[in-house]
C-alpha cells in the first residue's frame, strides 16, 4: 500500500507543481500506477472507463445550469440586483454593503458558479459602493465571501460533481445545501452590521427612501425572483427531474435576456462558448478523477488507508478535526472543485466508516472548499476581485480574513449540528 500511494501523492505533486492540468494529471497517474503495480489491458480499461465517465445522465445537468449562469451574465441582472435591493437595505447597520450578500444570494440560486456569482455581482456592487463612500476593504471582503455561497445554494456544480462522484443523489444534495448556505449569509450580513456598529466611517449617510422607490425596486427583482420560482417549484415539487429543472432554466434565462433587451446572437454565442470551455473543463477533471479513483481501487489503497486510520482508534469529532485542517491547508494550493475530485476516493470510505453520512459530508466538504476561494496564493475569487478593483492579491485576502472565519464557524455549525443539513431533505422525502 505504502509505494503505490507515494507514487500517486508525489508524482500528483510534481504534475501539478509543473503546470499540468488536472484532469491529465489525474489520467497519467491512474495509468502510470496501474502499469506499475498491476497486470491489466489498460488500453480497453482506460477507454471504458471514459465513455461510462462522460456519458453518465447525472452529468447532463450541468451543462445546462452552466449555460443558464452564462447566459444571465451577459444581461444587465448585475445592476437590477443592486437597484432592487438598494432601498430594503438601507436600514440596516451596514446599509448598501449587504448588497453584496444579498445580490450574491440571489444570483447562486441561477447559477452553479462561484467566479461567476462574484463577477457578476461585484462589477456594479464596488463601483456604486466606492462611490458612495463605503469602506472599500469591508466591500471587498463581504463580496469575496458572498461569492462563495453560490457552491452551496442550489445550482451548485460542486455539488453536482459530488453527486456523480460519491453517488449521492444530486437533488438530495440541493436541498441540504439550502439551510447552510442561508445560515452562512446570515452570518456575513452580521458581521457586517457589527463591523458597521464599530467604525462609524464604515458607511456614509445614505438617505431615505420613499415606498414609491421601494416599489420600483420590487419591479426590477420580480424577473429573477421568477427565475428562482420557475426552477425550484418545478424541481422540489416533482413536476421535473433536475435535468429538466436545468432546461426550464435554460429557457427563463433566454426569456429575461429578450426581457431585458440584452439578447442576440453574438450574446448566444459567447454564452455557448463559455458553457463548452467550463465543461470541457470539468469534465476532462471528471473523467480523469473517476479513472484514478478506480485505480486506486484496484490497488486497495483506500481500504489500506481505512484500515491504517482505525487502528489509531480516534475519535469522530477528532477525525473531523484533522480531516478540515487537511482540507484548509489544501485549500491554500487547490482550488475547490479540484480538491473534491483528488481526495474523495480516499477520504469519502474513511467518513462513512467513521459513521457519517455522505449528505451531510457533501454539505460539510463544500464549506470547506469554499474557503479555497478567499484563501491566498489560489483563491479564484481573489483573482477575480483584483481584476475589478486592481487592488492586491494581499490586501484583498486579508479583508476576506473575517468571512473565512466565519465559514469555519458554519463547519463547526454543521459539525455539532447535524440536522441543518438532514432536516430539509428528511422533511421534503
Amino acid at each position: 500500500m505504502t509505494l503505490p500511494l507515494f507514487f500517486i501523492v508525489g508524482g500528483l505533486a510534481v504534475l501539478l507543481a509543473g503546470g499540468i492540468w488536472v484532469g491529465i494529471s489525474l489520467l497519467s497517474l491512474g495509468l502510470l500506477s496501474l502499469e506499475l503495480f498491476r497486470d491489466l489491458k489498460l488500453h480497453s480499461f482506460l477507454a471504458g472507463d471514459i465513455w461510462s465517465s462522460g456519458t453518465a445522465q447525472e452529468l447532463v445537468t450541468l451543462p445546462m445550469f452552466v449555460l443558464m449562469g452564462e447566459i444571465l451574465f451577459h444581461t444587465r441582472i448585475s445592476q437590477n440586483l443592486f437597484s432592487g435591493l438598494a432601498p430594503f437595505v438601507r436600514r440596516l447597520p451596514g446599509a448598501l454593503l449587504h448588497v453584496n450578500v444579498l445580490g450574491c444570494t440571489l444570483f447562486a440560486a441561477v447559477s452553479g458558479s462561484s467566479a461567476a456569482t462574484t463577477t457578476t455581482v461585484g462589477r456594479i456592487t464596488l463601483r456604486e459602493l466606492d462611490r458612495r463612500g463605503y469602506d472599500k476593504r469591508l466591500a471587498m471582503g463581504s463580496l469575496a465571501g458572498a461569492g462563495t455561497i453560490g457552491f452551496l445554494i442550489p445550482p451548485s456544480i460542486p455539488l453536482i460533481v459530488y453527486g456523480v462522484l460519491a453517488d449521492v443523489s444530486i437533488l438530495q444534495l440541493f436541498i441540504a445545501g439550502i439551510v447552510p448556505g442561508l445560515l452562512l449569509g446570515l452570518l456575513f450580513m452580521g458581521w457586517i452590521g457589527v463591523r458597521s456598529s464599530l467604525s462609524s466611517n464604515i458607511v456614509p449617510k445614505d438617505p431615505p427612501t420613499t415606498l414609491q422607490e421601494k416599489w420600483r425596486a420590487l419591479r426590477k427583482l420580480l424577473p429573477i425572483t421568477l427565475l428562482i420560482l420557475l426552477i425550484v417549484v418545478s424541481m422540489y415539487g416533482g413536476y421535473a427531474s433536475i435535468t429538466e429543472a436545468a432546461a426550464v432554466g435554460v429557457l427563463g434565462a433566454l426569456l429575461l435576456a429578450i426581457w431585458d433587451g440584452g439578447f442576440s446572437l453574438k450574446m448566444l454565442w459567447g454564452s455557448l462558448l463559455g458553457t463548452v470551455k467550463t465543461c470541457s473543463m470539468i469534465g476532462l477533471i471528471i473523467v480523469g478523477a473517476l479513472f484514478l479513483s478506480k485505480a486506486m481501487a484496484r490497488l486497495a489503497i483506500p481500504s489500506d488507508v481505512a484500515s491504517a486510520i482505525a487502528a489509531l482508534e480516534l475519535e469522530p469529532w477528532m477525525f473531523l478535526v484533522l480531516l478540515t485542517l487537511f482540507y484548509l491547508l489544501l485549500g491554500c494550493v487547490m482550488d475547490g472543485l479540484s480538491t473534491i475530485v483528488m481526495t474523495l476516493p480516499v477520504t469519502l470510505p474513511l467518513v462513512i466508516n467513521a459513521g457519517f453520512d455522505p449528505l451531510w459530508f457533501g454539505i460539510y466538504l463544500v464549506i470547506t472548499i469554499e474557503m479555497a476561494q478567499i484563501t491566498p496564493p489560489i483563491g479564484f475569487n481573489l483573482f477575480v476581485i483584483r481584476s475589478l478593483t486592481g487592488e492586491t492579491t494581499g490586501r484583498i485576502a486579508l479583508a476576506s480574513a473575517p468571512f473565512c472565519a466565519l465559514m469555519l464557524v458554519a463547519v463547526l455549525a454543521v459539525s455539532l449540528f447535524p440536522a441543518l443539513v438532514t432536516w430539509l431533505p428528511g422533511q421534503m422525502n
